[in-house]
């Protein structure tokens, strides 16, 4: 397996693909490191070559990924929180927080429904 910024990508996909399954790349982060790298878009990961390999290794460590990108984000949510701001309540109640509506929907961020006595519908 080809291991790069401390993740196994898949062999059988095509390059441009397997890069998106690191943390912080996505489809056109992975388009700009491939051609920065001079790395066709159609090769698939088992055919690339060593120094193939080792040009997107080096394209990739110009970008924030994995465990220093999700840090950064965990102490962002943390930092709003703190001041008490209106996004940092909405993440504290678990509630959406980019003005979504709540009355019908948003059930993946409220949870499972919770049963209110004596509410009627």
């Amino acid at each position: 397996m080809a291991r790069i910024a401390g993740i196994d990508i898949p062999r059988e996909k095509r390059v441009v693909v397997s890069l998106t399954y690191i943390y912080g790349i996505g489809l056109s982060t992975s388009k700009k490191i491939l051609k920065d790298a001079n790395v066709s878009e159609d090769t698939r990961v088992h055919a690339l070559t060593e120094d193939e390999l080792n040009r997107i290794r080096t394209e990739v460590l110009n970008y924030q990924t994995e465990g220093d990108l999700r840090r950064e984000v965990t102490t962002n949510i943390k930092r709003l929180m703190e001041i008490g701001s209106y996004r940092g309540m909405r993440h504290r109640r678990n509630l959406p927080v980019r003005g979504q509506n709540t009355r019908n929907n948003a059930r993946t961020r409220k949870g499972k429904p919770k049963a209110i006595a004596g509410k009627k519908k």
